[in-house]
């Protein structure tokens, strides 16, 4: 095994190679999977034995003996682990992206020494603690406060839904500053909270029957800490630039997560089209089963090229808060195109896709809350097309071709869709538009990063597939757009609505 001279560090090929064996004889070779995927939490040995190759030195600085916060080699570890488990993965990731990078970029350096020796040689965990019962998506009302007291921070509220309740060793606590009047102050701010000090511990009031990520424990807690005033997190300017770029960057991380779920995916239905026989044919051999064998590989070109973007832009050294629009185009995409893939392979499958232990059905319920948590998608798809709308009016361009054109997030891959995207946009369309529109925006966003990847010499066959791919959602989209509806739900719809009667 050689070590790197300049870092000190095995070479990263090497690192993943470990990590994948580990994983391989966890979930293959020594462990039945059907033992324990329908059990809550990870089995303490499969966890032990995962951590014990230092996964999360990813994300801690070479300085305190980790291998450098390199976003490459955290996705590369986001991807491993989604290939055998996304529960495993989101795990990871949320340790990375939601706890080690925000504490490397923003803690006081009086803490981070003991917090990463920890990570590194007691295989601690950290989370995030931002939403509550009755602020979800709607952060910045939170009622989670703190008050400064002496050298100390105290802060009281409600948490719910943070994945790792009552197993992580660190969280993240976001509030609001409370004055003397006791008002409850505009910005956030936010602590490292050591759930090992007895003035620091958290109280899961009650852990949630989540329908999947059964590894994750999430519940809701009732937050009475005292924290060290050198906890608190220093933003470059405000609590809330500081949030959003620890959300971006968050964001631009799900990619990781879903190249090796996809990936996974993309095996296990190639798998099957080819050793599965019909008549004396392969399904491989219909024509409806190709094309939805070419969805899932579009979706595997698509994140490849999402992780290769992210890699280059996403570090910490970068100031991710103004990105929202790709920020949001990402992590939406990518986990509509998680859940689209895990619905194809367990169709695929027939009978044996819907066993509970099946990794087609446990994608579809494992995946399915990466559309929800970190903003809605549909809620990320409505701020896509504000964040678009609102350049397009600063310059006076109201034909989505042309912006696309001079767009530096579009520009390499509007021609391949200026037959579809050549209109004039209304800027007063309902919600519903707005959403279409985010989808569109979003797409020719990715297509641009397929586009990206393919000139540093990616198979040439997967992005013109990829490209064909996105053109026929796009031009779904633009029909759905454009199509004149104004239907509206009937409420009070009991009366005269019971076939029976008419029958």
């Amino acid at each position: 095994m050689t070590i790197s001279e300049s870092t000190g560090q095995i070479p990263f090929s090497t690192f993943l190679n470990s990590l994948k064996e580990t994983l391989k004889s966890v979930f293959y070779e020594r462990d039945d999977i059907e033992k324990f995927i329908q059990q809550r939490g990870f089995p303490a040995v499969v966890l032990r034995d995962i951590m014990s190759r230092n996964p999360l030195s990813v994300a801690i600085p070479e300085a305190y003996g980790g291998r450098g916060v390199k976003v490459k080699e955290c996705l590369g570890v986001l991807e491993t682990a989604s290939y055998e488990s996304l529960p495993l993965s989101l795990i990871f990731g949320i340790n990375i992206a939601l706890f080690l990078e925000p504490v490397v970029k923003y803690a006081q350096d009086s803490v981070k020494g003991d917090i990463f020796k920890r990570f590194l040689n007691k295989q601690n965990m950290g989370g995030l603690m931002i939403t509550e019962p009755d602020y979800g998506s709607d952060a910045l009302n939170m009622q989670t406060f703190n008050v400064k007291e002496g050298s100390h921070y105290h802060i009281q509220g409600t948490k719910h839904w943070q994945g790792l309740t009552g197993m992580a060793d660190y969280w993240l606590m976001t509030s609001r500053p409370k004055t003397a009047d006791g008002r409850l102050g505009r910005d956030i701010d936010f602590f490292v909270c050591d759930a090992h000090q007895p003035e620091q511990r958290i109280e899961v009031q009650e852990y949630y029957n989540n329908i999947g990520l059964y590894p994750i424990p999430y519940g809701k807690n009732i937050v009475d800490i005292k924290v060290p005033e050198e906890n608190k997190l220093k933003p470059e300017t405000t609590g809330l630039k500081l949030m959003m770029d620890l959300l971006h960057r968050s964001r631009f991380q799900f990619p990781g997560m879903g190249m090796g779920f996809i990936h996974r995916m993309m095996d296990e239905a190639i798998e099957q089209v080819t050793s599965r026989f019909v008549g004396g044919k392969s399904l491989m051999s219909l024509d409806q089963v190709k094309h939805q064998i070419t969805r899932i590989q579009s979706a595997f070109t698509i994140s490849s090229a999402m992780c290769s973007r992210s890699a280059e832009h996403s570090g910490i050294e970068h100031d991710l808060s103004p990105d929202a629009v790709e920020a949001g185009s990402m992590k939406a995409f990518i986990t509509d195109l998680m859940q689209e893939s895990a619905q194809t392979l367990t169709q695929l499958l027939g009978a044996n896709g819907y066993k509970a232990e099946n990794v087609g059905s446990r994608g579809i319920m494992d995946s399915r809350p990466f559309q929800i948590f970190e903003g809605s998608n549909d809620m990320l798809y409505t701020q896509i097309s504000e964040g678009v709308l609102k350049m397009m009016r600063k310059q006076k361009e109201m034909n989505l071709l042309d912006f696309f054109h001079s767009y530096n997030l579009t520009e390499r891959a509007a021609d391949y869709f200026k037959s579809l995207v050549n209109f004039k946009v209304d800027f007063d369309l309902p919600q519903r538009k707005v959403v279409d529109l985010g989808k569109i925006i979003s797409k020719v966003i990715a297509a641009n990063h397929v586009v990206d990847l393919g000139t540093k010499g990616f198979r040439s066959d997967l992005i013109k597939e990829s490209i064909e791919t996105i053109r026929h959602d796009i031009a779904m989209l633009v029909s759905s757009y454009k199509f004149q509806t104004q239907t509206a739900p009937v409420v009070e719809y009991r009366e005269n609505s019971s076939w029976l009667k008419f029958s």
